[in-house]
């Protein structure tokens, strides 16, 4: 059995913050490897600004390089559009594997606008990573009154595959803050330099 967490996202571009954020989760979770699983498109994000799939996906690769960190077309090639849908996917294809479900603080605000979004909850624990200035407002968020339910301590975080979903927990890591926003306002042709990935299927 392998424990590995997944880490959706756009990936526009790929940075430090998130290789360092998952090194240090899968420290805290006693993680065998961690998939970043590039979305083709995040509903939730507009089309504008938005690099292609395949400038995403190299920047994603080339972050991951010599670090237990598989990226991962599964979605592309599954042609998933919601996580809720991917995760089902993947339980399914890998039932002697364990997966926890890996989500920045900052994307907490949002995540009652994900479809079917307690639907994903039940299927797999949850784990906060920490984003700068996004702690106080990643427990207060709209999902948080339900969640709030299923919180587990910091101090067990390598207890979480002895875990029935739901369970979420707020992980202590050192905090980073790199932001592809802000990475994307200082080099917006910053996708010029990539090329077609050599593709790395995690999935």
């Amino acid at each position: 059995m392998r424990t590995i967490g997944l880490l959706g996202g756009s990936f526009n571009p790929a940075h430090r913050g998130h290789r360092r954020l998952s090194l240090a989760a899968m420290r805290a979770l006693g993680l065998d490897e961690v998939w970043w699983l590039v979305s083709p498109g995040n509903p939730l994000k507009p089309a504008a600004g938005m690099a292609s799939y395949e400038a995403r996906f190299d920047s994603a690769r080339r972050q991951a390089r010599r670090a237990p960190i598989q990226v991962s077309d599964f979605e592309a090639r599954a042609g998933t559009r919601y996580t809720v849908d991917t995760l089902r996917l993947l339980l399914a294809r890998y039932p002697n594997d364990r997966f926890i479900w890996l989500m920045g603080a900052d994307t907490v605000a949002q995540y009652h606008q994900w479809e079917d979004w307690r639907a994903l909850a039940a299927m797999v624990p949850i784990a906060v990573l920490t984003r700068q200035g996004y702690g106080g407002p990643a427990r207060a968020a709209r999902a948080m009154g339900w969640l709030r339910h299923f919180v587990r301590p910091a101090r067990q975080a390598r207890q979480w595959t002895g875990w029935s979903a739901p369970a979420i927990i707020f992980l202590r890591l050192p905090p980073d803050p790199t932001s592809a926003t802000r990475l994307r306002a200082l080099n917006p042709d910053w996708h010029r330099r990539y090329g077609p990935p050599v593709r790395r299927r995690a999935s």
